[in-house]
C-alpha cells in the first residue's frame, strides 16, 4: 500500500523504502497487447513457438511493458502527498533492464524515496528508486531512479 504523507514529512523518509506493490502476473495476453500498442512484435515477445528455442525458453516480457507496469505498481507502492491535485511523469534519471521477466512471471514494485524539493510552490519532484522484482529470482527485472512531479492543493 502507498505511504501518504504531508510535504513536511518528506525529509524522514529519504532513503528509506516506502512501499512495495502486490505481485502482477504477466501473462501473454498482456505482451501481445503490448506489442500491439508499441508495434514491436519481435518474436521472442509474441512467438512462443520460436522463442522456446531461445535461451529463454519461453516468450519474454518487452522492457518497456515491464517499465510501463511500474505506473501500477507505482499506484500500491511510491510515496503520496496529502491533498495531491495530480501527479505528472518527469522522465528518469537511470534505467536498467537486468533480467528478462518471462511469460507468466509474477513481478512487483518496491520504492525508496531518493529526494524530494519543492521546485515551486505546491510542486514537489520526487525520485524514487524502484527496483522490480521478479518472483523467485535472486536479479531484479530492472531498476531505476524514476521522477515525479506532485501537484498538491
Amino acid at each position: 500500500m502507498a505511504l501518504t504523507l504531508s510535504p513536511d514529512q518528506l525529509p524522514e523518509y529519504i532513503g528509506k523504502e516506502v512501499g512495495v506493490s502486490e505481485w502482477l502476473t504477466v501473462d501473454q495476453e498482456r505482451i501481445n497487447q503490448f506489442a500491439e500498442a508499441t508495434g514491436d512484435h519481435q518474436y521472442i515477445h509474441v512467438d512462443p513457438e520460436r522463442a522456446a528455442a531461445t535461451p529463454f525458453g519461453t516468450t519474454i516480457a518487452h522492457g518497456f511493458l515491464t517499465m510501463s507496469l511500474m505506473v501500477l505498481m507505482g499506484y500500491e507502492g511510491s510515496t503520496k502527498l496529502e491533498n495531491t491535485v495530480m501527479g505528472i511523469n518527469y522522465g528518469f534519471d537511470k534505467l536498467r533492464f537486468i533480467n528478462p521477466v518471462k511469460v507468466n512471471s509474477k513481478i512487483r514494485g518496491r520504492f525508496k524515496l531518493l529526494s524530494a524539493e519543492e521546485k515551486k510552490p505546491n510542486h514537489y519532484l520526487l525520485k524514487h528508486e524502484v527496483t522490480v522484482e521478479i518472483e523467485g529470482n535472486d536479479k531484479p527485472a530492472l531498476i531505476a531512479e524514476w521522477l515525479g512531479m506532485t501537484v498538491v492543493g
